[in-house]
Formats: C-alpha cells, structure tokens, sequence
C-alpha cells in the first residue's frame, strides 16, 4: 500500500487504495457524455487509469476506440472489448500518439509533485499533434464543502467524511461508499491546487487549457503547447 493511502471492505484493495469490487460496481456518471461532447466521433483515446472500465464501457459504446491503462491487474479483469495495458502511468511509452489522452479521476491532484509531472509528460507523450489532453480536476470548494454526501444510481451513497493536513500543502481525504450489502472506505492523499497552480502545472509540462468543459471548472480540455 503507497504511503498515505489504505482501503477497507471486500474483495482485492489496489496500492492506493482503490476497492476492485467497488469500483466494479460503480456506475459512469455523466463523464462520459462530457469526454464524448468534446471529442470528434470515433477518436482514438487513451485512457489512463481506467479502473474497472467505468467509463470505458461507455466510451466504447459511443464509438470511441479506447486504448485502457491501469496499473492494477484485477481492475483490468474487469476491461472487456478492448486493449488494456498493465502499467503504472508515469512511465508509459507505448511508442504511439492518440487523438486524445484522458487523465481523469482527479490524478492530476497528486500528492507528490514529481508524481503530478510525470503523469502530464506521459500525456503529452501521447497526445498527436493538434489532440487534446483530457482531465478531471477537483472542485474549488471539495476540500472545505465537508462533510457531504450524495446517493448514486443503484442506491449507494458517497460519504466525503473528511479532508485533514498532511504536510506541505497535501490533504488527507477519507471516503466511504455505503452500498446495501456492503460498505467500503478510502484514505488517500491529495494536493489542491487553485486555478492560478493548475494552470501553471499545465504550462511546466508544455501544456494549456483550451477550454474548461465544465461550469465548475472540474473538467479541462488542454492543448500541447509549441
């Protein structure tokens, strides 16, 4: 388990504390219609981090041809339909460009910033000349909004108990995800970043926002900068 990170409840828990059963369950949510809004039909996406295919089923039924990434081999039991590659993200170099490259589940809020760049150079690595990099920031108000909660399709309800100082500009975030016949947790660390910082991340890594896909900001559609 990475530092920082743990997770509780059944089934097989990933190095940052991920429940594979869990997330085998959850359902799409609306990123997929917001990714399909902003790509030409039928792009060629890589998809870094895909989980348990989540939002790679609907990406997939949209026409899209999705190229899956995770580092997790029981998370990609789970990606049918398509390629997969087993890999940690930061060093990926499948010798190859794509229409678009998605880096979604707020992974660009990584604790450690030498983790952060290498994940926005693996990005640019593979986005073709004139794509676009995808990516899923958190909300400005997520770490100070709490507690909240919400109930998802199916029943289950999202619990975001609680964001605490961890050091150096990093939060500790605990979660937990209340299903009928189950429940699961997830301690792991974040690095908010405003705006003005996430804008900057982008430029360190010869990258600039195109447009923001998403009233509140949470979703980016960047562009590699010459």
């Amino acid at each position: 388990m990475r530092t920082g990170h743990r997770g509780t409840g059944p089934g097989a828990i990933t190095p940052d504390g991920c429940a594979v059963e869990l997330y085998a369950r959850l359902p799409a949510g609306t990123e997929p219609d917001i990714v399909a809004a902003a790509l030409p039909a039928g792009a060629r996406l890589l998809e870094l981090g895909c989980g348990a295919g989540r939002v790679t089923r609907p990406l997939l039924q949209r026409g899209f041809a999705v190229t899956a990434v995770d580092e997790s081999p029981q998370m990609l039991e789970h990606v049918r339909g398509t390629r997969t590659v087993c890999s940690a993200i930061e060093n990926l170099d499948l010798g190859e460009t794509f229409d678009a490259v998605l880096l979604a589940s707020f992974l660009v809020h990584a604790a450690d910033t030498a983790v952060r760049r290498a994940l926005l150079r693996t990005c640019v690595r593979h986005a073709a000349p004139g794509g676009w990099v995808l990516i899923q920031r958190e909300g400005e108000d997520w770490h100070t909004s709490l507690p909240r909660e919400r109930t998802g399709p199916g029943g289950f309800t999202l619990r975001t108990v609680s964001s605490q100082p961890a050091g150096e500009g990093v939060r500790s975030v605990h979660t937990q995800y209340e299903f009928p016949d189950a429940t699961w947790t997830q301690t792991f660390l974040s690095r908010p970043l405003t705006r003005q910082q996430f804008e900057q991340a982008l430029a360190e890594a010869d990258l600039a926002v195109d447009r923001y896909l998403t009233e509140d900001r949470t979703w980016v559609r960047a562009v590699v900068t010459p």
